[in-house]
């Protein structure tokens, strides 16, 4: 079958997402297994070249992984005409910039989220793109995760009935640095560096809620910075000046007409007490599931049992134990390399694609949202993004 090459630039690799999801278990995965099938029966090959500041380190990733071709100076990766597609997984605050350039540069740009720290550069962005006439992408990976995957085929089969409310559980305790090695860099908790859990998490509740349950009409949020002070990687204490915690409400509107509340919470100062890091409880009539990264278990209308409330009884009914669990029907692949797939065939292709940089905008415009409802103390209304 005859393979064609498609040049990436990569800039922002050498950070943890970048790095491990990106590169190890996206693009060198798919060098790998022989690279991308296109419908035609052609492959496509990805030929990255990585960008970064620190070259020895840079260079010693693409040693490590078998990558012929890295480097330090991003205009001159811009400007060889061979590499079409710029991915950055950079910093939230230069990402905007960083993508403009490539876009004047006449590149395809995929990139993490969120897109940019404010809503006007994020939509700029987008216009930005679409004048262009260039293709883009931004990372939506909770959609591909195999328990979430799960929840949409049980709503798509009908089987939660008229969905009534959902609600998510995120976070774990991110330890301050004075007793445990952090394992968050410590710029999460600088707002002057572009930190905060709103602008990380709520572009993910984005669209997650978009897709899955109901489009977000409204949000009531709080915020917390729970952990004032932390240490940073060289051990010297800081000011946290970011938010630690969100604990948000918002109305949906389902995809069959109907209100949906969703309740979410999300923390890096709570400790873990549930089936895993995130946690998804979806009610319907007729049914309810809870879903967590991976795994997803049920409950139907028929099978739910009958609790009664007697606070001078012991409780004994085993409620984990009734839950009925979804089983595997395929193999769940890395939810960014699926995603990665699925952009290179729309580059080169025109396959269908629809994580674009506008959905990309949407999160940044909830996070904004989200913070007026903290700094106000009121209900704040999510209207269509006009780009």
């Amino acid at each position: 079958m005859p393979t064609q090459s498609l040049g990436i630039i990569m800039h922002g690799v050498t950070g943890r997402m970048g790095m491990n999801q990106h590169l190890i278990r996206s693009i060198v995965a798919i060098r790998q297994k022989g690279g991308v099938p296109l419908a035609n029966g052609d492959r496509v090959m990805p030929d990255p070249i990585l960008i970064g500041r620190n070259a020895e380190k840079i260079e010693a990733l693409a040693r490590e992984h078998g990558i012929a071709r890295w480097g330090t100076n991003l205009d001159a990766a811009l400007a060889n005409r061979s590499d079409t597609v710029f991915f950055d997984a950079g910093t939230t605050q230069m990402r905007p910039t960083l993508l403009a350039q490539a876009i004047r540069a006449g590149k395809h740009v995929y990139c993490e989220k969120p897109i940019a720290t404010n809503l006007n550069e994020a939509v700029e962005v987008c216009r930005l793109a679409r004048q262009a006439g260039v293709k883009h992408g931004a990372v939506q990976d909770k959609l591909f995760l195999p328990g979430l995957r799960k929840l949409d085929m049980l709503r798509r089969a009908g089987f939660f009935g008229r969905l009534l409310a959902v609600r998510i559980e995120f976070g774990y305790w991110v330890f301050e640095g004075d007793l445990q090695p952090i394992q968050r860099p410590s710029w999460n908790y600088r707002a002057e560096d572009g930190g905060g859990i709103i602008l990380d998490m709520l572009c993910h509740w984005r669209y997650v809620l978009d897709n899955l349950f109901g489009e977000v009409k409204s949000v009531s949020c709080i915020g917390a910075t729970h952990i004032a002070q932390r240490w940073d990687e060289s051990g010297q204490p800081y000011k946290a000046t970011a938010d630690d915690a969100a604990y948000a409400t918002f109305q949906l509107q389902g995809h069959g007409g109907e209100d949906v509340i969703a309740q979410v919470n999300s923390s890096w100062c709570t400790r873990v007490r549930r089936d895993d890091l995130v946690t998804f409880h979806v009610d319907g009539t007729h049914g309810s599931a809870v879903a967590g990264l991976t795994e997803c278990r049920s409950q139907s209308r028929v099978n739910t049992p009958k609790p009664v409330w007697n606070p001078d009884v012991e409780q004994t009914l085993p409620f984990f134990e009734q839950w009925q669990e979804v089983p595997d029907t395929q193999v769940y692949d890395n939810g960014f390399k699926l995603q990665w797939e699925h952009f290179i065939r729309h580059v080169v292709e025109d396959a269908p694609y629809r994580w674009t940089l506008p959905e990309g905008a949407k999160g940044v415009q909830l996070v904004e949202a989200a913070l007026q409802s903290w700094k106000e103390r009121r209900w704040i209304d999510v209207p269509e993004l006009s780009l």
